[in-house]
């Protein structure tokens, strides 16, 4: 019979709480939607937990004229409702109020999302990487701020020391868009993301989420596009212009092999852009 294992939880009330809690090994809890399934995944359970989600600045979601700023404990079901009436953040809405399943979204956080390592098919990042978000970090020497680019390339190490306590976002995106391709044998999550976004320059960001193991944008496309004729958005050329500068290399998985993931993007792209034009801010076009 195996030995029953003695697990300490702690609520933190403070930033500093939770990084003393840190100190001592525990291992930070957002939602606990992905830690619970550690088990099916072969992974032991932490023996130390520190709960963030009674530090209040870590559960809201400022909105002021020129930048959003998003606590990590904040949830997808409240990210959605907070930004629903904001123009621009309409892919972020559709990340937030799309990912998973009802459940899931009232107990998820968004510093969950982005800390789930090994969760390729996390919806916000793909939607984050299209705003430019800069992600907040506290450590023990103090906070610092890093692009998400960087953050999601280096987060196996960077999670070791530090914590993420919010998001920020500057207000500079005129629309956007996030599409999710979900197959029955997925259950909730998507085997291919593509989310757009264009800013006051009328520059185009994309980002593709769980085609390959770390969400990244789409750089070679984003280039092909501002170099194409006016008008850039259009539909099937920027399906055609995705079909030719595929340079993701897919994952393979239970619910989809990687070739599979690569050759619906050129669609998902297509449904992007149709997004995009349906929403106010390109009604210039």
């Amino acid at each position: 019979m195996a030995a029953s294992v003695e697990r300490l939880f702690t609520a933190a009330s403070t930033i500093e709480e939770a990084l003393a809690a840190r100190r001592q090994g525990a291992t930070v809890l957002a939602g606990g939607t992905w830690m619970m399934r550690d088990p099916r995944r072969g992974v032991d359970l932490p023996e130390a937990v520190v709960a963030l989600h009674r530090i209040p600045a870590l559960s809201k979601v400022e909105i002021e004229p020129d930048h959003i700023v998003i606590g990590a404990a904040v949830t997808h079901t409240v990210l959605g409702r907070a930004l629903r009436a904001v123009a621009g953040f309409e892919g972020l809405v559709a990340a937030a109020e799309g990912a998973a399943n009802p459940g899931i979204r009232r107990v998820a956080t968004v510093g969950g999302n982005l800390c789930a390592l090994g969760f390729a098919a996390a919806d916000l990042a793909p939607a984050l990487l299209a705003c430019e978000a800069t992600v907040e970090l506290q450590t023990f020497e103090g906070s610092r701020l890093l692009g998400i680019s960087d953050f999601l390339k280096d987060r196996p190490a960077l999670l070791t020391e530090a914590m993420v306590t919010r998001i920020h976002l500057r207000r500079d995106l005129i629309a956007s868009a996030h599409i999710r391709l979900p197959l029955r044998q997925a259950g909730d999550y998507p085997v291919a993301i593509v989310s757009f976004a264009v800013d006051k320059d009328k520059r185009c960001r994309i980002a593709v989420g769980s085609v390959e193991p770390v969400a990244r944008r789409w750089t070679a496309l984003e280039q092909a596009m501002a170099a194409g004729p006016a008008p850039a958005l259009d539909p099937k050329r920027a399906a055609e212009l995705a079909l030719e500068h595929n340079d993701f290399q897919g994952r393979d998985g239970k619910e989809a092999e990687g070739w599979y993931r690569r050759q619906v993007l050129p669609t998902l792209v297509r449904r992007a852009v149709a997004a995009l034009l349906k929403t106010e801010g390109l009604a210039w076009l």
